[in-house]
């Protein structure tokens, strides 16, 4: 991981690879953001002119490099894009920091130190650059012939240390953000991680060992019940699911707990480590990415240990509902009726509306111990991709207050998000003939059906919320500011700034 640290030097004295600048669009061309005042001393004062003859606009993400000035310590000089110059007397927000960080952090690929002299006006801006610089130095190359030697593409390892300036060494708030950017990116990274691992490697047993790894390592409390467990106690969603796979499915209980904690919140997540659709089998080229169907269990892990190394004063317990979803003779059947945890019956229509079984086990026992809230999260549907795209996920709710605040929280952390209903109408298409409820129901508004399903097996009186991540969670394009090609660890910031504010009674 990215090595951060706060400096108070002056960056032509500092000994770098590379100084990071930040440019921003100004009604006449670019301007040299605050933060680099040095450096553009160091050029006469003409750094934007400079700039700009090199094709510099200032816009978001873009990247110039030009030679560092005579007697500068570092032999180059990197500016970022911020976008458009903020109103006067207002800072950057704290994303495009984020991004821009992210963004140079990524092209430093094989630097062993680089120092970032980007906008900086209170703790909020130093915490939003240390977290994009340990995101966008993200590499996945475990499988790779260099990877026991933690090199990325080319053979380059990730940035080895940035060095902020602008922030405070001995000042308590700017040491506890570097902290918070720090933690929460490397659980973000792990997150990451899991997703990017092969399904060869990750069934659900390896996922549950990682996990029993971590929480020894954080004082986090774990339980792992397996398939003996999970049959004797009667959970036909995660078994059903499970049934056609050689590897056994797996329910993990990660508990993080504080003395002083008020609140009570639990996390689910989906953990489907691979999803070939079951008998109702994939067609051709959808299966290929499928390994990131474990992309909620992911998050909720990492979220779980982010909180357990934030110290956060609430009690958050993390549920994994771990199974692959495999044909074979064993394998669940289209109108085969399972048995769920909570007691209802399950007519199975469809064997790759998968997710909402496993969910619904895991959301009643997660209702059973009445946390204050649930917050579910699941790469569940295309559905939610045609609506939302690829970058967004979707916000379901019983409760519109709570819904409301879990938007607010994503936008603050730079996830997109967007509020989703959850029509009434659309129960009824779910009807089933011989169970309480079919997994299926009417195709237009699929994800908004899911989200249907999965409220029935919410504990009566319980604030309940579901995020669909199908859309951002893997990334299959281009890698763009901190965010990498593959797995991106979406929704970990979220559920972690939904268990800061609950902690601090500061929950809209």
């Amino acid at each position: 991981m990215t090595a951060l640290t706060l400096s108070t030097a002056a960056a032509p004295g500092l000994r770098a690879d590379a100084i990071v600048i930040g440019v921003a669009k100004g009604a006449k061309g670019p301007i040299v953001a605050p933060g680099a005042e040095a450096v553009d001393k160091a050029y006469d004062g003409r750094l934007a002119g400079i700039l700009e003859t090199l094709g510099a606009s200032g816009a978001e993400g873009e990247l110039t490099k030009l030679p560092a000035p005579a007697g500068f310590k570092a032999p180059l000089v990197l500016a970022v894009g911020l976008g458009q110059e903020p109103d006067k007397d207002a800072g950057f927000d704290p994303e495009a920091l984020r991004k821009a960080a992210g963004a140079a952090a990524r092209t430093l690929t094989g630097a062993k130190k680089a120092v970032f002299a980007l906008p900086v006006t209170d703790a909020a801006d130093i915490g939003a650059i240390g977290e994009g610089v340990v995101l966008g130095a993200y590499a996945f190359d475990a499988y790779k012939s260099n990877g026991d030697d933690a090199k990325a593409k080319n053979g380059k390892a990730p940035l080895a240390e940035a060095a902020l300036l602008g922030g405070k060494p001995r000042d308590a708030a700017h040491k506890a953000a570097l902290l918070r950017a720090a933690a929460v990116g490397e659980e973000l990274n792990r997150a990451r991680d899991l997703i990017n691992m092969p399904p060869n490697d990750l069934d659900p047993e390896a996922f549950a060992a990682l996990a029993q790894t971590a929480a020894k390592e954080h004082g986090i409390k774990v339980q792992v019940l397996d398939e003996k467990a999970l049959a004797k106690g009667g959970y036909g969603g995660i078994l059903g699911v499970g049934s056609g796979s050689a590897s056994a499915p797996r329910l993990v209980k990660l508990s993080y707990t504080s003395a002083k904690a008020k609140k009570n919140l639990a996390f689910v997540g989906k953990g489907i480590t691979y999803d070939s659709g079951g008998i109702s089998l994939k067609p051709a080229g959808h299966n290929e990415t499928m390994k990131c169907d474990m992309s909620g269990a992911a998050a909720v892990f990492a979220a779980v240990v982010a909180a357990a190394r934030l110290g956060l004063e609430v009690n958050v317990t993390g549920w994994l509902a771990l199974a692959e979803n495999m044909p074979s003779g064993s394998a669940t059947r289209p109108g085969d009726v399972l048995r769920m945890y909570s007691g209802k019956t399950v007519e199975v229509l469809n064997t790759d509306a998968e997710g909402r079984l496993v969910l619904a086990d895991a959301l009643w026992a997660a209702s059973a111990e009445k946390p204050d809230a649930i917050v579910d999260v699941a790469t569940l549907t295309g559905a939610m991709m045609l609506a939302l795209g690829s970058r967004t996920f979707g916000i379901m709710a019983n409760d519109d207050a709570f819904r409301s605040a879990l938007h607010e929280a994503a936008e603050e952390v730079g996830e997109p998000a967007w509020p989703m209903p959850l029509p009434e109408h659309l129960r009824k298409g779910m009807d089933s003939s011989v169970a309480d409820i079919a997994n299926m129901g009417e195709r237009m508004g699929g994800g908004l059906v899911a989200g249907l399903f999965l409220r029935e097996f919410v504990g009566e009186g319980i604030t309940w919320a579901h995020l669909d991540i199908a859309g951002p969670a893997f990334n299959e394009g281009g890698p763009f500011g901190y965010t990498p090609k593959g797995g991106t660890g979406t929704a970990v910031r979220t559920l972690v700034r939904l268990a800061e504010l609950t902690a601090s009674g500061d929950l809209g």
